[in-house]
């Protein structure tokens, strides 16, 4: 029987040092001696202090004080002193600062995901009422969005090594022993898994770990070129909608608490395009809200040419922050959405904490050359020329959606690559932007699977009128960008270059500096246009380290009451 579900322990497994590594550790910075505080953690069996919270009868903060009650009175019945400071409390929030996601595993379990297991978090763990509950809540809530299920003794009544939990984790999964696979540091735990037909791991180090459940799953867990970061799905995430004004409507996804980080996306994508990015920031502390832009699923389309300016696109941006209550957020774009980072940096900078663009360079309006005839002088925009006159490219783009995505969303990898594809050059020539594209195109490596399906649900809705509407202001927008041109942008920048983009050249960045003082710079040289997608990986390293490094939003003004 194949197996297709798995069951990681937490303490010991995917976080920080096991409950009796910890304990020997106490007891040697303490001074006491060996398996003091052990002995007055389980003494009583299912009535010791341990098991009482792990089964969620008493609370961490009654287990801190049950536990200190019973080391005083050990203490003094075996005449061993404790130091001063001796505190059970400290010690246990010490253990919470110190430890850490097993970073491999908890890549492991994403892998296992993608093809096709259940994951499950299946760990001995205690109401926590404590002074530093924060932690657990934050700890708990990434486990929730990296796994598809997540059991706690506590909330059950029951604990390991007892096997009614199993048959609980099993009736949960809705598997079969033999359908499972159990990691634990604690090998009294995975004794009844086995004896229930479960496959068992006893977990000593990550790499042996990787290569025993790498040979029971089947699933490649070693050895891969670049592993993907978690994705969200549209199912398990948070969506709202925000009305701008009568008739136009903003949607959008969030997951996380903390500072604002907001994503715009390009043309023709999704809030989306995002998946892999959005759990990375929302687990290093930030809130994370990725926009369906204006045209897109369901953000409303209207049909107004003029509905897609700049200007208006960046001030239903600023609406949409005031109707959320956001004073300022971290703004990061791709494509065309990294054209509206910018002009918010320019024209509403007081909203904006800091501002990323992925493959969109910022260069100011040149008043000296009208902005068509600079266009039509660059080959690899006639696109753009292809794309003006209503109606024609939405004919084209919506008569097989499908293929007009699999044609065009793929990354540069060898594999992915079509035996005839067409680049940007000579579109109106040929008659169409996916002319020369093979009529059954097979579906990339980056867009394919319930993501292309989900892209396929939304354009289905929207159509392409609103998305090719962005292309449609050329003029507009260089009017309005021109009351800037004299304008730098002042807040903190990152401007992130893919080195294979065909349309989006790394060169074009040039001289950025100048007119942006505070620029970061990151660069992924194998990665083409679809940068989240492509290299998700090494694009959510290069924003992390960036975001971590931003100074510290000054607090708000308290407005008084008029």
């Amino acid at each position: 029987m194949a197996r297709w579900a798995v069951l990681f322990d937490l303490g010991g497994v995917l976080f920080g040092p096991s409950l009796q590594h910890f304990l020997g550790s106490c007891e040697r910075d303490s001074a006491l001696p060996r398996n003091f505080l052990q002995k007055v953690m389980f003494d009583g069996g299912s009535d010791s202090p341990y098991a009482k919270a792990v089964r969620g009868q008493i609370s961490l903060s009654q287990l801190f004080s049950e536990v200190e009650e019973g080391c005083r009175k050990h203490a003094a019945a075996s005449g061993v002193p404790l130091p001063k400071t001796f505190s059970v409390a400290r010690a246990f929030e010490s253990m919470a600062a110190e430890g850490r996601i097993n970073t491999p595993l908890l890549r492991a379990a994403g892998a296992l995901r993608r093809n096709g297991f259940k994951t499950c978090v299946f760990t001995n763990n205690c109401i926590d009422d404590s002074a530093g509950r924060l932690f657990t809540a934050a700890l708990m809530n990434v486990l929730q969005r990296h796994f598809d299920l997540v059991i706690e003794s506590c909330r059950i009544g029951m604990r390991k090594p007892d096997p009614g939990i199993y048959s609980y984790a099993l009736e949960a999964l809705e598997a079969q022993p033999q359908e499972v696979i159990f990691l634990d540091d604690i090998g009294e735990n995975l004794k009844p898994a086995r004896q229930m037909g479960m496959a068992t791991i006893l977990v000593r180090d990550t790499e042996t770990v990787l290569k025993e459940l790498q040979e029971l799953s089947g699933v490649q867990l070693l050895g891969q070129e670049e592993a993907l970061p978690t994705a969200c799905d549209p199912i398990d995430i948070s969506h709202g909608y925000v009305p701008i004004r009568p008739g136009v409507q903003l949607h959008f996804v969030e997951m996380g608490h903390g500072p604002v980080v907001c994503l715009c996306h390009g043309f023709p994508e999704s809030w989306l395009s995002w998946r892999y990015q959005i759990p990375a920031l929302a687990d290093a502390g930030f809130r994370v809200i990725a926009l369906e832009m204006k045209g897109y699923g369901d953000s409303t389309a209207p049909p107004d040419i003029e509905e897609y300016s700049q200007e208006k696109i960046c001030k239903d941006l600023a609406i949409f922050l005031d109707k959320l209550g956001i004073a300022q957020a971290v703004l990061i774009g791709h494509d065309w959405g990294g054209a509206v980072v910018w002009n918010m940096a320019l024209f509403y900078p007081e909203r904006v904490r800091a501002v990323a663009s992925l493959n969109t360079p910022y260069r100011p309006a040149d008043p000296s050359v009208d902005i068509v005839e600079k266009m039509r002088s660059l080959p690899t925009f006639d696109y753009q020329f292809y794309f003006q006159e209503p109606g024609v490219a939405e004919a084209e783009l919506e008569k097989d959606i499908g293929r007009t995505l699999k044609a065009l969303i793929r990354s540069i990898r060898q594999e992915d690559r079509l035996p005839s594809a067409p680049g940007f050059h000579g579109i109106q020539r040929r008659g169409g932007l996916l002319v020369g594209f093979p009529e059954n195109c097979p579906a990339s490596r980056i867009l394919g699977g319930p993501a292309l399906q989900y892209y396929i649900q939304q354009f289905a809705k929207s159509g392409f009128r609103g998305p090719l509407n962005w292309y449609r202001n050329m003029r507009p927008n260089w009017r309005w960008a021109l009351l800037a041109k004299d304008r730098k942008i002042l807040v903190p920048a990152l401007m992130v270059t893919a080195g294979k983009d065909a349309v989006l050249r790394p060169s074009m960045s040039k001289g950025m500096e100048e007119w942006i003082p505070q620029l970061s710079r990151g660069h992924i040289e194998e990665c083409g246009h679809w940068t989240q997608m492509e290299r998700p990986a090494a694009l959510n390293e290069i924003l992390l380290e960036w975001l971590e490094k931003l100074p510290d939003g000054t607090s708000l003004p308290k407005i008084s009451r008029l």
